[in-house]
């Protein structure tokens, strides 16, 4: 790999993470499965190219320890099985001493078993779901808040502003459930019903089922769960249909490609987001991961990429040369109140959620606004 030069505060911070200056013929393999195509493509390859940022940077100077990161990565195509198989294949076959940002519920419930079975660490999973928090994973280590949080979230904040006719779509998998129970613990709080809840296949919604039952529901706002493709045509749909209802969205979905795909719809669009705000000089975080950017403007999604690629890189370095699964295990769960850059991280045997933050964007001239 070609070298180049950080600025200032991130070559100090390769500097701290104790990287040495030449690298080795010895690679520390990490994998990767998740859906490079398919209907999360867009998102995705966001946050991968987040988590280059970092470790391209990390790998220039030297590695970790000495040692460069490889990260193997596997397209699943976002089905559950391929999932699976794929992390089979990475722990077993390529060697991997820990998995990295899974995307998808059911996808990552289907590389638990091998998890649990050769003790290997997945960090950063590219999704909120509860069942990855609650009961604890032993091999799950999340950093990003749940799904739960941020629908319980949306919820509120369109009851506070006087919405009171909320209804909701949600994708019938593990994630769509989970989401839905946190929009449950929304509207229990706000004292108010749902006007309507609908379900929507995961592979093949029906809108002309759909959208109806929201007109006649006459629905305000309209908290959408699902994958970017699905919730994308959704809302062309419902507008195709007269209703200007409120679309709310969640993190899943927090990616520029997601906006370029809505297209003159996304204006108005509300997505909730479980990191800063990704132009925030502010945030230390954030502009570590400007400065590496080089002028390219970073999405939600890239920042979750690049905040997941910390934690990696700090548990590879706790480790100590040539990790071990077991190493790297016991350095996750030793970390307590690492500071990602404005916001920490913190684990125990006990608890492997990671972080709890949560916020709103809402789609303005192309951009995700706060």
């Amino acid at each position: 790999m070609g070298a180049f030069r950080l600025g200032g505060g991130a070559a100090a911070l390769c500097l701290a993470m104790g990287l040495a200056g030449t690298p080795s013929h010895a690679q520390i393999v990490i994998g990767q499965t998740a859906g490079i195509t398919g209907p999360v493509a867009s998102s995705v390859n966001e946050t991968i190219a987040g988590t280059k940022l970092l470790i391209d940077a990390v790998n220039a100077q030297g590695g970790v320890h000495g040692e460069p990161v490889e990260v193997v990565r596997l397209d699943d195509g976002f089905d559950p099985k391929r999932a699976g198989e794929n992390g089979r294949a990475l722990i077993e076959d390529h060697k991997a001493v820990a998995l990295f940002m899974t995307r998808g519920t059911p996808h990552t419930q289907a590389i638990i078993p091998h998890l649990d079975r050769h003790g290997v660490p997945l960090i950063g999973p590219s999704t909120g779901a509860m069942v990855l928090h609650k009961p604890l994973q032993r091999h799950v280590f999340n950093v990003r808040a749940t799904y739960q949080r941020e629908a319980e979230k949306a919820v509120h904040h369109l009851s506070t502003v006087g919405m009171t006719r909320i209804a909701v779509v949600h994708v019938t998998d593990s994630f769509g459930a989970d989401a839905l129970e946190g929009a449950r613990k929304g509207f229990a709080a706000a004292r108010i019903e749902p006007a309507a809840v609908v379900a929507a296949d995961r592979d093949k919604p029906d809108y002309a089922a759909i959208v109806p039952q929201l007109v006649q529901a006459q629905a305000q706002a309209v908290v959408w769960i699902g994958s970017g493709t699905a919730v994308v045509e959704g809302v062309k749909a419902l507008r195709k249909a007269g209703s200007a209802a409120q679309v709310v969205t969640l993190s899943n979905n927090a990616s520029s490609g997601f906006i370029q795909a809505l297209g003159d719809a996304s204006r108005g669009v509300i997505v909730t987001q479980v990191f800063p705000n990704e132009r925030s000089m502010a945030t230390p975080m954030v502009k570590e991961a400007m400065g590496l950017a080089r002028g390219k403007e970073l999405s939600p999604a890239m920042l979750e990429g690049y905040a997941s690629a910390k934690v990696l890189i700090e548990a590879l370095r706790r480790a100590g040369p040539k990790p071990t699964r077991a190493r790297i295990l016991a350095a996750l769960e030793g970390m307590r109140d690492y500071d990602l850059g404005g916001l920490e991280v913190s684990y125990s045997p006990q608890d492997h959620s990671g972080i709890d933050y949560a916020d709103l964007s809402i789609i303005s001239e192309g951009r995700f606004k706060r």
